[in-house]
C-alpha cells in the first residue's frame, strides 16, 4: 500500500515499533519515512502523529494497519487450530490492544487535526468476516470484528465534517509476515499478492473518493470491478 501511494505521488510515513524493522520497511519506500511508534501506548502515539505532522507539513490520509496475527498465540494456527480455551489471557490481550487499542489511539490522535483542516481520509484494514468467525482463530478473528464496528462508528462520529473513513480488505488469505512460511504448499499458492491493495487504497486516498464514507471495500472486488458505483 505504501508503494502504491508513494507511485501515486503522496509522501508517506511508516511507523513501527522498533527502528531497525521501521526502517528497513522504509526504505523499501521511495523518499518513505520511518518513525518508531508505538500503537499501544498513548504518549508514544501522541509523539509519533506530532513527528509525522512535522515531517509531512499535514496529515490528509490515515492508513490504520498495525498489528498482530495468530503466530502471536499459536504458530502453527494454519495446520493445528487452538480452542479458544487453550489461548492464553496475556496473548489475548496483547493482541487485542494492538488491534482494536492501536486503531482507536491513532485515529483519535490524528482526526483532531482533519477538522482543523476540514477534510481528510481514514481508512481501517480489515479481513474477511469468515476470518472473523473462523475455527481456532481467537482472538484474531474478534479482534477485526471489533475493528469493523469501530470503523463504522468512525464514520457515524465524523458524518458532514469533510472526513471520509472507510474499511478495506484484501478478499483472502494474503502473503504477509503474519502467515507461516511453513504452511503447505497448496495453501500457500492460493494467498494474495500484497499489491491487489495498491489500487483501492489510493482510490480511497484520492479526491475521487471525496464524500465516499462507511464503505467496506474488497480488494478482489475493486480489481474484477473498479470503484463502486
Amino acid at each position: 500500500m505504501s508503494q502504491a501511494l508513494t507511485r501515486a505521488g503522496a509522501r508517506v510515513v511508516l511507523t513501527g515499533r522498533t527502528e531497525p524493522r521501521v526502517q528497513e520497511a522504509a526504505a523499501r519506500i521511495p523518499e518513505g519515512t520511518g518513525l518508531v511508534m508505538d500503537v499501544r501506548d498513548e504518549q508514544s502515539v501522541a509523539a509519533g502523529v506530532e513527528a509525522a505532522i512535522e515531517a509531512l507539513g499535514g496529515i490528509d490520509v490515515l492508513v490504520n494497519n498495525a498489528g498482530i496475527g495468530m503466530r502471536t498465540v499459536n504458530p502453527d494456527f494454519m495446520t493445528d487450530p487452538m480452542g479458544f480455551w487453550q489461548v492464553s489471557p496475556e496473548g489475548f490481550r496483547d493482541l487485542l490492544i494492538t488491534n482494536v487499542f492501536g486503531y482507536f489511539l491513532v485515529a483519535r490522535a490524528v482526526v483532531p487535526h482533519m477538522l482543523k483542516a476540514g477534510r481528510g481520509k481514514i481508512v481501517n484494514i480489515s479481513v474477511s468476516e469468515s476470518t472473523m468467525r473462523r475455527r481456532g482463530f481467537t482472538p484474531y478473528g474478534p479482534s477485526r470484528a471489533a475493528t469493523d464496528a469501530l470503523s463504522r462508528i468512525m464514520a457515524a462520529d465524523l458524518a458532514g465534517t469533510g472526513i471520509d473513513v472507510n474499511l478495506l480488505l484484501p478478499g483472502g488469505a494474503t502473503r504477509s509476515g503474519m502467515t507461516p512460511d511453513d504452511a503447505p504448499k497448496d495453501m500457500q499458492a492460493t494467498w494474495l499478492d500484497p499489491a491487489i491493495m495498491g489500487p483501492p487504497v489510493c482510490w480511497l486516498a484520492s479526491r475521487a473518493s471525496d464524500g465516499r464514507t462507511d464503505l467496506r471495500i474488497i480488494a478482489t472486488e475493486f480489481a474484477e470491478h473498479g470503484p463502486p458505483g
